[in-house]
């Protein structure tokens, strides 16, 4: 018997038929085929077969690579956050496009992403960069081929090999000497190194910290939003959104003495805690800043987010189980934590080698 929805109706001269989808015209509407049997269950079984072979169309219906990829960036705008969607535009308008733009889809190639992959490599981009290029490129193939069931050109595209760079951090030395100055001269931008160093704050979730957000009696953090510049229309504007992911919405346990620092700086609920006003500031004006401070000590140049490294690698040094310190960092994972955040030093090195011992 026939089920609703599986298209298989029995005709007039007592022959089962059953239509499927067989890919779509020039217009982009559906083509369908059919398979004829004597027994319903003869043509349900053939439609089986046929549906799990892969259709994939000959032509792309002549759209371009700037058509398909102004549909996807639609479509996926629905779905993910407006920092998410910002990211891909400007990698789909500033890299792609301007390369593929106007190439008909059916003429992209695995050789053309090929070239297109050593020449972003060869301008200076890294591995990592081009890699999310071509996910961004590899995402709407996979979209217009599942929605339009177009040859996926991408499919057999070779990813460049990301290289595993030693992100640069200071020695123990050098941080007890940025803590001591942070320390004696602290301030509202301070405050915010403090709380990367010691509590493992992204730069973001730092700039969107209020006072609201800090428990003082009970000396707990709670991360809630984050700031961000964002690319949108050809420029860039900041904006207050929620955590990087899920796990980022956390709450954070605080040391007494950084507590106690804190209590001397409260204001408002409503300010946010960097700028003292109802306004925040944006990560690339404190990333300046931190540039300037590091200067001022004669400490080497590094990024702001080596702190939030500094302090995961510390935290394992001084004994934290893996699990914990993930869910302090916000990570989705401990496998996170470890690969990319906890660093072993040349003095963490010797220190564990020094305990070898002869016979």
């Amino acid at each position: 018997m026939a089920r609703r929805g599986e298209n298989i109706y029995k005709r007039k001269d007592g022959r089962w038929e059953g239509r499927y989808k067989c890919g779509y015209d020039e217009s982009g509407k559906a083509r369908y085929r059919s398979v004829y049997a004597q027994t319903y269950q003869e043509v349900r079984e053939k439609l089986t077969k046929l549906k799990n072979v892969a259709v994939k169309a000959v032509s792309s219906g002549k759209k371009t690579v700037r058509e398909l990829f102004e549909e996807w960036l639609t479509a996926v705008k629905l779905k993910v956050k407006p920092s998410t969607y910002s990211c891909y535009n400007m990698k789909v308008v500033k890299h792609i496009l301007p390369v593929f733009g106007g190439l008909l889809y059916e003429k992209l190639t695995v050789r053309s992403i090929h070239d297109f992959i050593q020449m972003k490599l060869k301008n200076g981009l890294s591995a990592k960069y081009v890699g999310d290029i071509i996910i961004v490129f590899k995402s709407m193939a996979r979209y217009i081929s599942k929605v339009h069931s177009y040859a996926n050109p991408l499919e057999n595209v070779i990813m460049p090999k990301k290289e595993q760079k030693s992100r640069q951090l200071l020695s123990k030395s050098e941080q007890k000497k940025l803590c001591q100055f942070v320390l004696d001269n602290p301030d509202n931008t301070k405050l915010g190194v403090l709380l990367s160093y010691y509590a493992g704050l992204r730069i973001g979730e730092v700039c969107g910290l209020k006072w609201c957000d800090i428990d003082l009696d009970k000396g707990i953090l709670t991360i809630k939003r984050t700031v961000q510049r964002i690319y949108e229309n050809g420029s860039t504007r900041v904006i207050i959104g929620s955590p990087k992911s899920k796990s980022s919405i956390r709450t954070i346990p605080l040391p007494k003495f950084l507590i106690d620092i804190l209590k001397q700086y409260k204001n408002a609920d409503s300010m946010f805690i960097l700028s003292g006003t109802e306004n925040p500031i944006e990560p690339r004006t404190i990333q300046y800043r931190f540039k300037a401070l590091l200067k001022k000590v004669n400490l080497p140049s590094i990024n702001y987010h080596a702190l939030r490294h500094m302090f995961a690698t510390n935290c394992i040094e001084l004994g934290f189980d893996v699990k914990t310190l993930s869910e302090i960092l916000g990570h989705s994972s401990a496998e996170i934590t470890l690969n990319r955040y906890v660093h072993s030093s040349m003095e963490r090195k010797t220190a564990c080698m020094s305990l070898l011992k002869a016979g």
